[in-house]
């Protein structure tokens, strides 16, 4: 039988920050996903998990609702701050990371297995969802921006609307790729090309 986590007590429950204490919910959270469903995170089993007691849970999450919207934001988050260091730190030329984060974002995107699409598919219905995902949208956007302007020539404006076309062929490209139309390796090789023209006509 599986041990049942205890809520915890004395100092060391009280050591937390509230910021801190909220990354432990979610890294809990993320937990459960990956070892059981998304259909098991619930409040109370979250608080289980985390050894905590139901009304530390409820106090960063009010409902199951703005606990699956808060991870699916935070999972997103992590990822792309994740990939956006990694660009930065390690000099490539622009052909490895064109290729990189053609690979990168066709993968995450057309990956159906992995959390974040768990989670999103519980939150099927949810009317915040659509809005939520937007606003990765625009992260995503903001890392292109990122990883691309030191390989470019143009304007912050015109990267920018340029960014915005590619997530936009990323999403579609993804979407072909989880339908069966197209295979991963050739949606990344097109979506490459797409991003290599928008460098090389930057450069020109």
């Amino acid at each position: 039988m599986e041990k049942e986590h205890t809520p915890e007590s004395g100092p060391a429950a009280r050591r937390l920050s509230k910021a801190e204490r909220r990354k432990q919910l979610l890294n809990t959270a993320l937990q459960v996903v990956r070892e059981e469903n998304a259909d098991r995170l619930t409040l109370g089993h979250l608080a289980i998990r985390a050894g905590v007691s139901k009304p530390v849970v409820y106090d960063h999450f009010p409902t199951r609702s703005a606990l699956l919207i808060a991870l699916y934001r935070w999972i997103d988050t992590e990822r792309v701050r994740t990939f956006t260091e990694v660009m930065a730190t390690t000099p490539r030329n622009p052909q490895e990371t064109i290729q990189m984060l053609a690979g990168a974002y066709i993968h995450c995107a057309a990956d159906k297995t992995d959390e974040f699409h768990a989670v999103g598919a519980a939150l099927a219905g949810s009317e915040e969802k659509s809005a939520v995902f937007q606003e990765l949208l625009d992260n995503c956007v903001g890392m292109f921006v990122s990883i691309l302007t030191p390989h470019v020539n143009t304007s912050p404006r015109a990267l920018l609307q340029c960014c915005i076309g590619l997530v936009g062929a990323g999403e579609a490209l993804s979407a072909a790729v989880a339908r069966g139309q197209l295979n991963e390796h050739d949606a990344v090789a097109s979506f490459a090309l797409l991003i290599k023209g928008v460098v090389q006509v930057s450069d020109n």
